[in-house]
């Protein structure tokens, strides 16, 4: 899955996500990749690239742990602007690196969130879905983190 945004001169953007079980927790720790952890252990999610107006999440579906639920992939404002200052985070999401995307997604309904929500990567059945989010936190990456289960240390 990839995000984007405009050029932003006050604040970088920050993508990660989170490998999350049926409590909507992660099993430990590196199941959060973000900039500073761009890989989970088995490899299945990885932080592709890290440019200034682009970011691209790979997750090997197949590879997932039968434990895993659900991906969630979230961005972050580092620096002081909100999500209403950035403008509008552009998705989307297809079966392989230069592939064509199959979903496209335009989320532009924030205003004061530092954190939010971009897509839920999820099971159902014997299936894989997506379904894009857009749920802002006026809180920062490790308060969301926290929520996950994930240990951050103050």
């Amino acid at each position: 899955m990839t995000a984007s945004w405009a050029q932003q001169t006050a604040c970088e953007i920050d993508v990660a996500a989170f490998v999350l079980d049926e409590d909507e927790q992660v099993s430990f720790d590196e199941d959060f990749v973000f900039y500073g952890a761009p890989e989970n252990p088995g490899g299945t999610v990885r932080l592709l690239s890290d440019g200034p107006t682009e970011q691209t999440v790979s997750i090997g579906l197949v590879t997932l742990p039968p434990s895993a639920r659900k991906v969630v992939v979230a961005a972050a404002v580092d620096g002081s602007p909100a999500f209403g200052d950035v403008g509008a985070l552009h998705i989307s999401s297809g079966p392989g690196a230069g592939a064509a995307a199959l979903v496209q997604a335009t989320l532009d309904a924030a205003t004061s969130e530092r954190t939010t929500l971009l897509a839920e990567i999820y099971r159902r059945g014997g299936s894989w879905r997506l379904r894009a989010v857009e749920q802002g936190y006026d809180h920062g990456l490790g308060a969301l983190a926290r929520s996950y289960g994930v240990d951050i240390a103050d």
